[in-house]
């Protein structure tokens, strides 16, 4: 399969795009800078320059492929604080890709986070049957593809969990709790911390995009989760091991002083289970959980090396 992505050279996209290739997959990577086509050219896949906010190009590319999976996100706009306008993109350029995949069966493959489920589902493990129906963030995107299955599309949305870590992960929430621990000489957990988050190891959340963009049913929605649900405060405190830093406490009148754009996402308590997917695809985690890859130490050298 002629494969196009989006965010190919990205944290998840560094970890499908061998993953594809290995598989006897052909990949057009979409790139946005001279860095990203030399690396993308150096795992062999095709290069396509442009951007998110391309959309001409990514109808173009799209066309072009048998299938395509989408994983870029404004994450510059997320970090700042711009939630609208990182949502508005991605809902924009999905909208153009599923123009032109309308009516041809291709499947598409897209990105959202466990996380929009918190605002729906309380009390209990969330699962792939749940989602809003009343849309917001993020979530508007994902209703959108999944909706896409009605008018000719073999779509599906992988919800990743707030974590998803490895020695690829270098801009994801664990490097930014890192980084906020050692700004501010502790690492930060609100209340008592028993909120829960959902973990998966990068490179088995990039086996889970192969084999749905491979044989998910049309308006799947599938998770990509390991470790179910890990108390806020036992992440912590992991942390604090790394860093030689203590663990402490703090209100959520102080959450956004000391966690930044995270304040947003700390208190979110939202097991997820992965056993339908699991049971749908086949798929099973092999790579370490997210206390062992935090207790193996790389996280927190200064630079990390790929897997």
């Amino acid at each position: 399969m002629r494969v196009f992505i989006t965010g190919a050279s990205g944290h998840v996209g560094s970890a499908l795009v061998p993953e594809l290739l290995h598989n006897g997959h052909q990949v057009l990577g979409l790139a946005r800078s001279d860095e990203s086509a030399q690396l993308l050219t150096s795992w062999g896949a095709e290069v396509v320059r442009g951007d998110l906010d391309d959309l001409d190009r990514l109808r173009a590319a799209a066309g072009a492929a048998d299938g395509v999976v989408h994983l870029a996100f404004r994450h510059d706009a997320m970090m700042a604080g711009d939630l609208a306008a990182a949502a508005e993109s991605d809902l924009a350029a999905l909208q153009a890709i599923g123009d032109v995949l309308a009516g041809t069966d291709k499947p598409l493959v897209s990105t959202s986070g466990t996380g929009m489920l918190a605002g729906v589902v309380h009390d209990r493990v969330a699962t792939e049957e749940d989602y809003d129906p009343n849309g917001g963030y993020r979530i508007d995107a994902e209703n959108f593809v999944v909706d896409l299955a009605g008018k000719g599309v073999r779509s599906s949305v992988l919800r990743l969990p707030p974590i998803t870590h490895s020695r690829l992960d270098h801009h994801g929430f664990a490097p930014a709790l890192i980084s906020f621990a050692r700004s501010n000489g502790f690492s930060a957990y609100i209340g008592d911390g028993t909120n829960r988050w959902s973990s998966v190891h990068t490179l088995d959340a990039a086996r889970l995009y192969r084999l749905a963009l491979e044989s998910a049913p049309a308006g799947s929605r599938l998770h990509a989760v390991q470790d179910e649900g890990i108390e806020f405060r036992v992440i912590a405190e992991a942390i604090g091991r790394g860093t030689g830093l203590p663990a402490r406490s703090v209100s959520a009148e102080e959450a956004a002083q000391y966690l930044g754009f995270l304040s947003r996402f700390a208190t979110m308590d939202i097991p997820t289970s992965a056993a339908r997917t699991s049971e749908l695809l086949g798929w099973q985690p092999t790579h370490p959980d997210l206390l062992a890859d935090l207790a193996e130490g790389f996280y927190f050298q200064e630079n990390q090396t790929e897997n």
